[in-house]
């Protein structure tokens, strides 16, 4: 019995250290020439200006079971090891600062980032969604901080630690516990009133609740705190993370479409939005009749900028099995037909976009409702109280934000705003600026106040989020949904980007919300589709998607019907390609392994 049971240990433990070496030793998949180690190795720590918390706060917290909070590299979140981080950081986690001073920051790596497994063996595909639990970090982090404040015991072991003294100076010790109030404040409020009660689920965000919530809820009120508690809100609309390769040729981008992209330009409106959502600090003041939008502005314009570089040199991973060429043949003729007979390439097929300054081409990106899930677009109807930004606008450009308004164009103001003040700081007099708070009743005019109007370099910031447009586009397609339902029609509320789908054989689950695990299960009828699967590493290369069968600690996602279309998590929609005989279905899987 002792012999079955040592054989048993020891099975169980090799295992282990098998894996563990394959995590840190994966396969990397073929993604073209120019992704290069080097590049790979940027990609993973590139500081954009993300803040989260100070490294040794991080460093001195404990987990619920006591270990300490960075003890397995946030793996149990599903991030990948970093082995050249220093700070024990995963990839897509940086250090930033003088040493004992660091704060840790997430890059796009860190939601970007894909690992899978096929028989036993685990590789690696950069720019692929990460299937990651960003909410449970966010939970805990929340709980530890707050575990650390309960009581002056538990404080002053944090404060040993951070201090790195048995009996550091009480002063020392009460200044370390004010900037410690002050970082949970904020914190803790956003996590109560924005994190929904049953989580977003491995591999999925509500990254544009997010992203509104972390700039109207804590960037835009009065000092000390910054907060505008009451604009905060459920940030209940998850989608899953996209993939990156091809993502800078697009001339549309988000899943509803509505930021312009295809130059470096929009580009870094995209990335600044995006920077503010993952801890970015973002306190723009008011000065006289002024906004200054750089004031205590985090954003790593630089950082952001090279990482689209490297976004660029991303390619779309290849598939690393055999492939039946004479099926994919078939599968290739059934790719081109048209739409109405179940074929692919008129919503994901490679066609010139809009174009963009300087005679860049994009690919279109079309945009249309199939059919899914609409609770995106709850989110994008969302307004907010605008704080210091009350009239701030962008000269020649956008109109002032009211008392009260659309949080897109809260955002867009403040990207928008960001960007150009950063960009003509060396361009113009030391008098001029790009923003105005302007007051009601006040004769002075743009001109007056030295503001200036954008160069033609940086016109395509006017449009980078279609502000305006979108949000009254979201107020009318929501007024006529029902009346165009009513006679068959799907209204545009609703609609989603269709990418082009290079390497979409790495980016299960599908639909823009994750809410079906298989290209397999995509080509079946909605009421077909499973109503619960499991969300794991473990890859199916016949069904082209997540595994049935994950491992122990994988996480069950349950998906709703066509009864419940807004309710996040609905499978349905998007019927193209269902009405295949099996023997189709099968080669345009083959097929889509291709591309």
């Amino acid at each position: 019995m002792l012999r079955v049971l040592f054989l048993i240990v020891t099975v169980a433990v090799t295992t282990r250290s098998s894996a563990q070496g394959a995590d840190a030793n994966p396969i990397y998949v073929d993604q073209g020439l120019d992704w290069t180690a080097a590049a790979r190795a940027d990609f993973y720590v590139r500081d954009q200006g993300s803040r989260l918390i100070t490294l040794s706060w991080m460093q001195a917290l404990k987990q619920r079971n006591g270990q300490p909070f960075l003890a397995d590299g946030l793996k149990r979140y599903g991030y990948l090891l970093n082995p050249g981080s220093k700070a024990g950081l995963p990839i897509g986690f940086h250090a930033s600062g003088p040493e004992g001073f660091q704060l840790v920051g997430m890059t796009c790596s860190a939601c970007h980032t894909r690992q899978i497994e096929v028989d036993g063996k685990v590789y690696r595909v950069d720019g692929g969604p990460g299937l990651v639990d960003f909410y449970a970090l966010l939970r805990d982090l929340d709980k530890a901080v707050g575990d650390v404040l309960a009581s002056d015991d538990s404080f002053a072991s944090f404060a040993a630690s951070v201090l790195q003294s048995a009996t550091p100076d009480i002063a020392d010790v009460e200044d370390l516990r004010r900037q410690v109030d002050r970082w949970y404040l904020r914190f803790h409020t956003l996590m109560v009133r924005a994190l929904p009660k049953n989580g977003w689920g491995v591999g999925r965000l509500d990254a544009v609740g997010m992203i509104f919530n972390r700039l109207s809820g804590l960037d835009i009120g009065p000092p000390p705190d910054f907060m505008i508690p009451e604009n905060i809100k459920t940030a209940d609309a998850p989608v899953r993370y996209p993939f990156l390769w091809n993502a800078p040729r697009q001339d549309k981008t988000q899943w509803p479409g509505f930021a312009k992209n295809g130059s470096d330009i929009l580009g870094l409106a995209r990335n600044v939005g995006e920077v503010l959502g993952v801890f970015a600090t973002f306190e723009p003041k008011r000065q006289g009749a002024v906004i200054n939008f750089l004031n205590g502005n985090s954003t790593n314009f630089d950082g952001l900028s090279e990482l689209e570089n490297l976004v660029k040199r991303i390619g779309p991973p290849k598939w690393p099995w055999k492939i039946d060429a004479a099926l994919a043949i078939r599968g290739k003729m059934i790719f081109e037909r048209d739409p109405a007979e179940g074929g692919c390439s008129g919503c994901h097929g490679i066609e010139d976009g809009e174009q963009r300054f300087p005679f860049i081409k994009t690919w279109r990106t079309v945009v249309q409702n199939v059919g899914t899930d609409t609770r995106e677009y709850d989110v994008l109807a969302w307004k907010a109280k605008t704080g210091v930004l009350n009239g701030a606008y962008i000269p020649f450009a956008t109109a002032p934000l009211k008392e009260t308004d659309q949080i897109l164009d809260i955002l867009a103001t403040s990207v928008i705003g960001s960007i150009a003040e950063h960009l003509l700081a060396g361009g113009v007099s030391s008098n001029a600026r790009v923003a105005t708070a302007s007051d009601p009743g006040s004769s002075e005019t743009p001109e007056s106040l030295g503001l200036v109007r954008l160069p033609p370099t940086l016109q395509d910031l006017v449009t980078a989020f279609d502000a305006v447009s979108t949000s009254e586009a979201v107020k009318k397609a929501k007024r006529k949904g029902a009346e165009k339902a009513s006679r068959g029609r799907l209204p545009p509320w609703g609609a989603y980007e269709a990418r082009v789908l290079q390497g979409i054989w790495a980016a299960a689950p599908y639909l823009h919300n994750g809410s079906v695990p298989t290209l397999a299960e995509l080509l079946k009828p909605s009421g077909q589709r499973k109503s619960q699967f499991s969300i794991g590493r473990k890859y199916d290369i016949e069904n082209v998607g997540l595994a049935a069968t994950q491992e122990p600690l994988s996480e069950t996602l349950s998906v709703t019907d066509c009864n419940d279309i807004n309710s996040g998590d609905s499978r349905c929609g998007h019927e193209y390609g269902t009405s295949l005989g099996d023997q189709d279905k099968k080669a345009l899987i083959e097929y889509l392994k291709t591309l």
